[in-house]
């Protein structure tokens, strides 16, 4: 007997990140699930990883896109750095007496420096707490269709990212800088596990192509480019 089961989005995320930790072996998050199951056109997705929920935020502005650049830089050490991550910021969470840094705040930040703490973990900890900030505040200014604010947000993100959680790399920042060069661009980051990888640049239309031909001309190795705009997730394609 054969019989067909329906699940919601979310739970066909919840079985992807599953198998990438019971087979693949990777405690992984579940950002790359979500959008891929829950992704819809001219949305970006705002998702809560402690209660398993997502909202769709506007992201539709037609002279507006997303270019994604690809380092061409892979490392190796993505697999063991990851746990590294988590386990540290784990620990940052024990010594303030939190459940998760969800419920921290810088003055827990402040607690964690004055204690004498692992200076790796309070890095971890601080990045942690204010991406959080920054998330809601990007959520925010794509709902006001405030572009310059985002991408300031970006920036702010890709910094702390290279500075607080040390996964970036010099190619990925030179990326970020080549891109932020040019008029028209409005924000940079890194995406992805880090330590190589692509970046994502919130860029208007007219200034895509100076984007890639600044990057071409003065970018240490060899980048790939993708034009892109907020598009439905993963879905089964009926054949033509």
């Amino acid at each position: 007997m054969l019989k067909l089961y329906f699940c919601r989005p979310t739970d066909k995320a919840l079985a992807c990140q599953k198998a990438e930790h019971d087979y693949a072996g990777m405690p992984c998050g579940i950002m790359d699930q979500f959008i891929s199951a829950l992704g819809k056109k001219d949305n970006a997705l705002l998702i809560d990883c402690r209660n398993l929920t997502s909202t769709l935020v506007p992201l539709s502005e037609p002279e507006m896109v997303i270019l994604v650049t690809n380092s061409n830089v892979k490392h190796e050490l993505t697999g063991s750095e990851y746990p590294t991550r988590r386990k540290q910021c784990q620990e940052a969470a024990l010594l303030i007496k939190k459940i998760s840094l969800r419920d921290a705040n810088l003055k827990d930040i402040e607690y964690l420096t004055s204690i004498n703490t692992d200076n790796d973990i309070v890095k971890r900890a601080r990045h942690v707490v204010t991406e959080i900030q920054r998330t809601m505040d990007g959520a925010e200014a794509l709902n006001e269709r405030n572009y310059r604010k985002f991408g300031r947000l970006m920036v702010e993100s890709h910094n702390s990212l290279r500075d607080d959680f040390d996964v970036s790399c010099p190619e990925v920042d030179q990326l970020v800088e080549l891109a932020m060069q040019v008029e028209g661009v409005l924000g940079s980051r890194m995406t992805g596990g880090g330590f190589g990888g692509c970046t994502v640049t919130l860029v208007q239309k007219y200034a895509v192509k100076n984007v890639i031909d600044n990057i071409k001309n003065n970018y240490q190795g060899k980048a790939t480019f993708y034009v892109c705009q907020a598009s439905d997730g993963a879905k089964i394609l009926k054949n033509p």
